[in-house]
């Protein structure tokens, strides 16, 4: 090859780099600064304001910020707990009126609190789908959350059965069973101590609920399900750990420490799931096997050409130990702390359930549903602390919300639900107030029949899970109130922070007298 074949070769090479380089520099920087700062333009000729965009990272540190500086500080019970646990948006729709929006990283995020527009979104499934999965959540769980289209209806349908009143009829008694073992425990901390009883109730709580859901969604011991449920649990804080740095390109790929440890625990939480699956399915095959248990049903109704894969099963089963777990341990630790404070209402709740069920009496499903004091006070606390705070759907297109306003494809909208929740213009001014009896006619008379209740989702894709939680949550409440009164302890600090849901960021220490 001549001279001059050589340099015409490393010229067309250069220029090949040059181009590569260049087309990189300019999709970082349509991703980082062009495609946001059009956005914004679109968004304010609708007539929206909200924070300025920063140059790729958005309003990621000051979130992030604000959220450590109101963590540092403990509220009263009475107290606004939007203010603590999402300052930024509270603060944005304060500044920028109630649709307003914001940016993680480069994406804009528009807030929406009205009824109508909550309404539309949840309703229109196929126009306002799930935001795409980052990546690095795939690690904690997807399953029939986190679907979409042709998938999720599919999902949805073979989910659906294992949640039918008369498939939860049958758990009853496991949910009694794991509830008075641990009302045995209690029983004997408290003759122990005497007068003095403090128990800590929030790390019971969870293993109670991580038990429940073990049994009667895969037949198994406590133990069994022991270590995927610490598992999941570390997975949960080392997630909220590598979001805080996920809108950098790239990121989930580096080996750092975090990211390792996320893999590993994936691995070994798939790997004990399908043992799990795998174990039962021969069972069934050999006809050895009970089908009363949340697997047994979701097995048998996935059975057929047209069923979901033994990966799809061991997502669906990662994502109902989590949820069936976390949002019923939740809903139980503030039902309690709010029943230590307003004393009166753990009195109405006790006398409603010794007039229903009787002083030493087994509850049973029928037992249970009739419990109408018990479900106004679940419903308040659920308005007033809901697992999940923010409900997120994304624009694919550019799609019309309302009458009036359009939203750019590659925005997301958000619902702050705990804002919602907490509006006095939906809710009246006493809307910060626990009080169980706004809830004495039902939720549409509360709601006064607009969207502005959500704690388990609103719309097609609301979760099939919710009867399970809270009859989980009533068979708890009514052993523990049956055998005990309980107070707040002087060393309770009040202090609610989200780690995917929203827990006690000191526990929950009350005093508990026997009956």
């Amino acid at each position: 090859m001549s001279d001059t074949e050589i340099s015409a070769v490393a010229v067309a090479a250069a220029i090949v780099v040059v181009t590569v380089v260049a087309v990189w520099i300019w999709k970082g920087l349509n991703l980082a600064w062009l495609s946001p700062k059009k956005n914004e333009a679109y968004l304010k000729r609708q007539g929206l304001s909200g924070t300025p965009f920063t140059f790729l990272v958005g309003d990621v540190r000051r979130e992030a910020s604000m959220v450590e500086q109101a963590k540092s500080k403990p509220i009263s019970l009475t107290d606004d707990n939007t203010q603590r646990v999402m300052p930024l948006i509270l603060q944005t729709v304060k500044d920028h009126g109630k649709t307003t929006y914001m940016w993680m990283g480069p994406k804009a995020r528009v807030i929406v609190t009205k009824p109508e527009h909550i309404k539309e979104v949840f309703n229109r499934v196929y126009d306002f789908p799930k935001p795409p999965i980052h990546p690095i959540v795939e690690l904690f769980a997807t399953g029939v959350a986190m679907c979409d289209g042709e998938k999720w209806a599919k999902h949805r349908k073979i989910i659906n059965p294992p949640f039918h009143l008369e498939k939860l009829k049958v758990m009853i008694p496991a949910f009694y069973e794991r509830c008075s073992e641990m009302i045995s425990k209690w029983e004997i901390m408290v003759s122990e101590k005497g007068s003095l009883s403090e128990i800590d109730i929030w790390p019971y709580l969870g293993d109670l609920t991580s038990d429940v859901i073990s049994r009667t969604a895969f037949g198994s011991s406590y133990e069994e399900g022991k270590r995927i449920f610490e598992l999941q649990e570390e997975q949960g804080r080392r997630l909220l750990k590598a979001l805080e740095l996920g809108f950098i390109p790239g990121m989930r790929f580096l080996p750092t420490k975090n990211n390792m440890r996320m893999w590993q625990i994936n691995r070994e939480v798939k790997s004990r799931l399908k043992e799990i699956i795998m174990k039962r399915q021969r069972a069934m095959e050999a006809r050895e096997a009970p089908k009363n248990d949340l697997l047994g049903i979701l097995l048998e109704s996935n059975s057929g050409d047209h069923g979901m894969s033994i990966d799809d099963v061991v997502e669906e089963c990662r994502l109902f130990h989590f949820a069936g777990q976390e949002t019923t341990a939740v809903l139980l630790v503030w039902t309690m702390i709010m029943l230590s404070h307003y004393k009166q209402w753990q009195e109405q709740a006790r006398e409603e359930i010794l007039e229903v069920i009787g002083k030493n009496n087994k509850p049973n499903f029928d037992a249970l549903s009739r419990l109408k004091i018990m479900s106004m006070i679940l419903n308040e606390v659920l308005r007033l602390y809901p697992p999940g705070i923010l409900l997120g759907r994304a624009i694919e297109k550019e799609t019309k919300l309302g009458e009036d306003m359009t939203l750019p494809g590659g925005a997301e909208v958000v619902v702050p639900v705990l804002m919602v929740h907490r509006d006095p213009e939906l809710w009246g001014e006493d809307v910060h107030e626990f009080k169980p009896e706004r809830f004495a006619d039902g939720i549409s008379k509360a709601t006064k029949n607009q969207v502005s209740f959500l704690p388990f989702g609103w719309g097609p894709r609301f979760c099939p899970g919710q009867t399970f939680a809270l009859m989980e949550a009533k068979m708890a409440l009514v052993l523990i109130l049956q055998r005990f009164s309980f107070e707040l302890s002087p060393s309770y600090t009040h202090a609610p922070h989200t780690v995917l849901t929203l827990h006690p960021q000191f526990g929950a220490p009350l005093i508990f007298h026997m009956l």
